[in-house]
């Protein structure tokens, strides 16, 4: 791990996520009638309930409009989500806006180059590794694991490991 990036981890305090790719491993299922089906992981939910309960908030931004994201959204404790959006980076400064948040304190995770803007501009800025290379050259961290396949529960565990928080998060468990 790259000392940078536990740095940059160590000061996040928002971390959003793209869905399709990143929460999901991107693919999409459609059926005749127009209705839309999604497998998530859910390890990458444990890690997402575990992260907001170390104090960090989590939001989604994603250009597809879908209600089985905005019941992903709910049990993971995602307070904070913009669906059916065009430009990610107005939602993104919106956001952090709202929170009075600096830029370096939120991570961004998308895996594809409609995510670049908001990667760009936060402290913290992850993709997976099906990316484009475009996208990977410019994250600061690619994840070992694939979208839909744990990659989120890695940046979930990586952010709360730089900041002290993982290991009390865990004693949960360990009882």
């Amino acid at each position: 791990m790259k000392q940078d990036v536990l740095e940059r981890a160590r000061r996040v305090k928002l971390l959003v996520l793209d869905v399709d790719g990143v929460m999901t491993d991107g693919r999409l299922y459609l059926c005749d009638d127009g209705q839309e089906f999604k497998a998530f992981n859910s390890q990458d939910g444990l890690g997402m309930k575990l992260l907001k309960a170390s104090g960090v908030e989590l939001a989604i931004i994603t250009g597809r409009t879908s209600n089985v994201v905005v019941k992903r959204a709910e049990n993971t404790g995602v307070a904070h989500f913009f669906q059916g959006v065009e430009d990610k980076l107005a939602a993104f400064h919106e956001l952090a806006g709202k929170l009075k948040l600096d830029h370096a304190q939120c991570a961004f995770m998308g895996d594809d180059v409609v995510d670049l803007p908001p990667m760009l501009q936060s402290g913290l800025a992850i993709t997976v590794p099906a990316a484009p290379a475009l996208v990977k050259e410019r994250a600061h961290y690619v994840t070992a694991r694939e979208g839909g396949c744990g990659a989120v529960r890695e940046v979930c565990e990586l952010i709360m490991q730089a900041q002290g928080t993982f290991d009390s998060q865990m004693m949960q468990f360990l009882k």
